[in-house]
């Protein structure tokens, strides 16, 4: 039988598949990136990434890499207007960066921590057996096998390792086409959420001094149904919504989309995983698409280094489909959704104006709000009702016995670790939590106000999602059975 290569082949070097990599190689396990460029691409479709990512990457004290980040405080849902700011760290995202700096950034973050990417390859072939997977590889000098104990496929829409997986993809197929041009020398006025206008919509997006990025939807407009349009045709068509004349502008890129939707039926097949655009894809609308994939990776990468290193309890590999499933089914739900809104015509204004009266009351907004940032997510986290059970970390400053240049709750996640947080000081919970320190942090602190101020203690796994709260008293209850359901026994196993 032949050698591992690595632990872990990850195939696609994108924001999903580096960001992943990093996490794995963050944990020591082996891990190699395949990717068919020969370098990284220039273009950016994404333009900045949801309040959950800017918190992920926050997780894992990447922040500071994008320099310095502009918030969106005003966004909108299928074209109605939201202030995102109704729920505590809300925002529309993160402002003017563009995917090929989120790519950079997580590049060089994986290659710190080891990770080799593999550029000019391309999986043509896959073969699952009990130990491992087999891929044939075209490479610049020639065709190869390599082998590792998991594949993730995070290669795109037309994902190769999901077709090679025999991994079903149902969805809708594409009805509409958006087209995209970055263009130079033309005084346009920012139109950050669209503008419906008789005959489609358009949008205006400031990338820099002088230069734009326009987006342009003609509701009778032709279908191409392949390859990019010339900067010509959307000058054309923007030119017939508008009236304003782009022509003279200097194209830079263009590019196009669908409303396309579909979702992997398995995000798990035996050993090989899917994320990102492999497992989901949907009309680009509130930068979800890269940001549920950086969602997807984090909450893969722990779970296979656990496996990995022989300490996983039985089940948690099959928690990733469990869990990021739902997720990308509710992002496809509310993009048809939004399309249906956005790029109608005024046969839908009925529908608008219930949605705008809907939307007068806070508690509408904070549901379509947590919906499109990924801000209440919710895991199945055992017995509680705690209303932090199951939802993401809230970042809280710290005081007390911290681990040096610790100060928050989110600097604690820095190393990829679980952490148990005991918030009173209290010794048996530390004591019950010891047997695993192996692999979580143990941390006493206080927390002086916000979400964590009347809790006792936490347990937060890995991606930063609460697996146990103490509160009320309640002591160690329930404590060491959170504690096998994700970190495993309290000893090694000794599984490969």
């Amino acid at each position: 039988m032949q050698a591992f290569d690595a632990d872990v082949i990850v195939v696609g070097g994108g924001p999903t598949g580096l960001m992943l990599a990093g996490e794995l190689r963050l944990a020591n396990v082996r891990t190699i990136v395949l990717d068919r460029l020969a370098e990284p691409m220039k273009q950016s479709r994404a333009l900045g990434f949801s309040a959950r990512a800017i918190e992920e990457f926050d997780q894992r004290g990447l922040l500071p890499r994008f320099g310095e980040l502009h918030t969106i405080p005003m966004g909108h849902f299928g074209g109605l207007p939201i202030d995102f700011r109704v729920v505590e760290g809300g925002s529309y995202g993160a402002r003017g960066k563009p995917q090929s700096l989120t790519e950079g950034v997580l590049a060089g973050w994986a290659a710190e921590h080891g990770a080799e990417v593999y550029r000019e390859h391309e999986v043509t072939g896959l073969t699952q057996d009990e130990d491992g997977v087999t891929l044939d590889v075209t490479t610049p000098q020639g065709p190869r096998q390599l082998r590792a104990r998991y594949v993730a496929g995070c290669d795109g829409g037309r994902s190769s390792v999901r077709k090679l997986a025999g991994v079903d993809f149902p969805g809708t197929d594409p009805t509409i086409e958006l087209w995209f041009a970055d263009v130079a020398g033309c005084e346009l006025r920012p139109r950050f959420s669209g503008e419906r206008v008789p005959g489609g919509m358009v949008m205006v997006l400031p990338m820099g001094p002088h230069m734009n990025r326009v987006v342009v939807y003609e509701r009778d407009g032709v279908r191409k149904g392949e390859g990019a349009p010339e900067f010509a045709e959307v000058a054309a068509a923007w030119n017939r919504l508008t009236g304003e004349d782009i022509s003279a502008g200097k194209p830079l890129w263009t590019s196009f989309t669908t409303d396309a939707s579909r979702q992997a039926a398995e995000y798990r097949k035996d050993r090989v995983f899917l994320a990102g655009d492999a497992a989901h894809i949907h009309l680009p609308v509130g930068a979800q698409g890269m940001s549920a994939g950086i969602g997807d990776a984090m909450n893969l990468g722990w779970k296979l280094a656990a496996t990995l290193h022989g300490h996983a309890p039985d089940g948690l590999l099959d928690t990733y489909h469990a869990e990021r499933h739902p997720v990308g089914a509710r992002i496809l739900a509310n993009t048809l959704a939004q399309r249906v809104l956005y790029l109608s015509g005024d046969e839908l204004d009925p529908l608008r104006e219930v949605m705008t009266e809907l939307l007068a009351h806070e508690e509408a907004q904070k549901l379509l709000v947590g919906m499109v940032t990924g801000l209440d997510i919710r895991y199945p986290a055992g017995d509680g009702d705690h209303p932090l059970l199951g939802r993401r970390l809230p970042d809280t400053e710290l005081t007390g016995d911290l681990p040096a240049g610790t100060s928050t709750a989110f600097q604690l996640l820095h190393e990829g670790r679980g952490v148990l947080l005991d918030l009173r000081g209290d010794e048996t919970v530390r004591a019950a939590a010891a047997p695993w320190q192996d692999r979580i942090g143990i941390v006493t602190g206080k927390a002086a106000a916000g979400a964590l101020a009347d809790v006792e203690a936490a347990l937060v796994r890995p991606d930063g999602y609460v697996a146990w709260i103490g509160s009320g008293g309640s002591g160690t209850a329930g404590l060491g059975e959170a504690l096998g359901r994700w970190f495993g026994v309290p000893a090694k196993s000794g599984r490969g």
